[in-house]
């Protein structure tokens, strides 16, 4: 991490004053730790150095006056939690350790002055070049952050010859910690990673093939719902009988007459086979005629099977059962109703395997098979799902444009592990060839007049608006052409909040010591 001086801190805190002040103190104070205190030199003419240092889950922003052997420094100590939200560390306790190999000085906090803000103070003993170790213990988490090579001067004089002068840019925006604790804020580094081309088009959640099942009447008559619960939601399991269907006597299709029919022919036929067995043996009828009546019988046989097509019915009543376990989709019918033979009754859906169908323009047919992923995010635009991430897989790229669609459609199979709805429609962000590329989070855009920008995070508490020169989005990362360096962190949430206090025209009063 870069450590960056900040006189526009000390600027900001003369002109508007600091608000967080404490009480004259003895010449041989202590505090809380024991360690002894003495009262820094009022008119000091060192300038404070200011360092912001990230972990993974912690950020410190800490300022504090170059270390002079003898003189008591104050350390401003911001601890901020990340997360998908930072807030400030309210609780817990923070050990300061200044440490070299002539050396070892140590003090502890143990509670924050304000949610976030600790206050460290050190008098240095010898002069030399040290390291400062920040351990931080909090119910939540423990974490070190060392802040290498800080000096300690053997006098003022020397210090104030070795201090450089860093003037933040005419483009710097002072947002405070105090401020971004206070509202949703985050931020997060831009990156080059693996980054696929994209193609943004619209979508929908389909149902997938075999993941569905339609019951069916097979005989036609008056139908009947088998309980109280046929309710589209409810899930049955196998097995289950949903409908009951008896048959109209009125109907000359009646599938027990014709059932009736098939069994007295078999008998028949049954009964001539028999005979004729009998009577080829001693040769009473010929060969040719055996066999015509071994036919007959195979053919009753078959046409009794084709009208018996389920277990479930007798001639006048068929049961109506799921195939599989699944929740009840739609009903088709009204209790009570007649019903032909054929016509669909309800749907049962296992409802874990969906297909997402891209519609693809026909300009990109030549790259249809090089798509291997999809991002695609629902009508409430919050969370962008990945296919791989759901277990996904290309099943089908079309090769012509379906009836009155000027689009090729690709259909992903995907577990349905986020309760998605079939039937909705989603915006897809198809994926193909990656290859490494600056990007940062979608959310870190804000737009003006037809022209992107981002809030970048200097250190602690300075930022610039860059206008930005952008690529392609996935839907979770958008391509950075120019405007943004890797490692550079972009405000992904908060970024109108510090466009507010820029538009005010006004600075809050700076509460930090130096």
């Amino acid at each position: 991490m870069k450590n960056k001086t900040l006189p526009l801190a000390a600027l900001l805190c003369i002109l508007f004053g600091c608000t967080h002040s404490h009480d004259a103190e003895s010449k041989h104070a202590h505090d809380e730790a024991g360690n002894h205190l003495a009262t820094a030199k009022p008119d000091s003419g060192l300038e404070p150095l200011a360092f912001t240092i990230y972990t993974d889950k912690t950020e410190l922003f800490v300022e504090f006056k170059p270390l002079v052997i003898g003189q008591e420094s104050r350390f401003a100590a911001h601890f901020t939690a990340l997360g998908e939200l930072f807030k400030p560390i309210d609780e817990g306790t923070i050990t300061l350790t200044l440490t070299s190999n002539v050396g070892t000085q140590t003090i502890v906090s143990t509670k924050p002055e304000v949610p976030g803000i600790f206050r460290l103070r050190m008098i240095p003993e010898k002069v030399g070049i040290y390291n400062l170790v920040f351990d931080i213990k909090t119910p939540a988490f423990t974490d070190k952050i060392t802040l290498e090579n800080v000096e300690v001067f053997p006098d003022e004089k020397t210090a104030i010859e070795k201090q450089t002068h860093e003037v933040g840019g005419s483009n710097d925006i002072s947002y405070l910690k105090e401020q971004a604790w206070k509202v949703e804020f985050a931020n997060a580094p831009a990156k080059v990673e693996p980054f696929s081309e994209v193609v943004k088009t619209s979508g929908q959640i389909l149902a997938a093939p075999g993941d569905e099942a339609v019951l069916t009447a097979q005989i036609s008559g008056i139908v009947s719902f088998s309980g109280k619960n046929m309710v589209t939601g409810n899930t049955f399991g196998s097995g289950a009988t949903l409908f009951t269907v008896k048959s109209n006597e009125v109907v000359q299709s009646n599938l027990g007459a014709a059932v009736l029919q098939a069994g007295s022919d078999l008998a028949i036929a049954k009964r001539n086979f028999d005979r004729a067995s009998e009577l080829v043996k001693d040769n009473i009828i010929s060969e040719k005629e055996f066999l015509e009546t071994k036919r007959q019988f195979e053919n009753a046989q078959t046409q009794l099977a084709n009208v018996s097509v389920s277990k479930k019915f007798n001639q006048n009543k068929q049961s109506v059962t799921t195939p599989i376990r699944g929740f009840l989709k739609n009903v088709m019918v009204e209790n009570g109703q007649f019903v032909n033979a054929g016509q669909p009754l309800a749907t049962i859906s296992k409802n874990k395997r969906l297909l997402l169908k891209a519609n693809v323009s026909q300009k990109y047919f030549p790259k249809l098979t090089s798509f291997t992923a999809a991002n695609f995010k629902t009508a409430d635009g919050g969370q962008v799902f990945n296919t791989r991430n759901l277990n996904g897989r290309v099943v089908s790229t079309g090769k012509s444009a379906e009836v009155g669609s000027p689009f090729l459609p690709i259909h992903f199979e995907i577990d349905n592990k986020e309760n998605f709805v079939p039937g909705s429609v989603v915006e897809v962000f198809l994926l193909s060839d990656t290859k490494p590329t600056l990007v940062i989070p979608t959310s870190a855009l804000l737009e003006e007049q037809g022209i992107f920008y981002a809030y970048v995070q200097m250190d602690g508490e300075r930022f610039q608006k860059r206008e930005l020169k952008i690529g392609p989005s996935d839907g979770k990362n958008v391509q950075v052409l120019a405007g943004i360096n890797e490692g550079e962190r972009v405000v992904t949430k908060g970024g109108y909040q510090i466009k507010l206090s820029t538009a005010s025209g006004t600075l809050p009063a700076h509460g930090h010591e130096h």
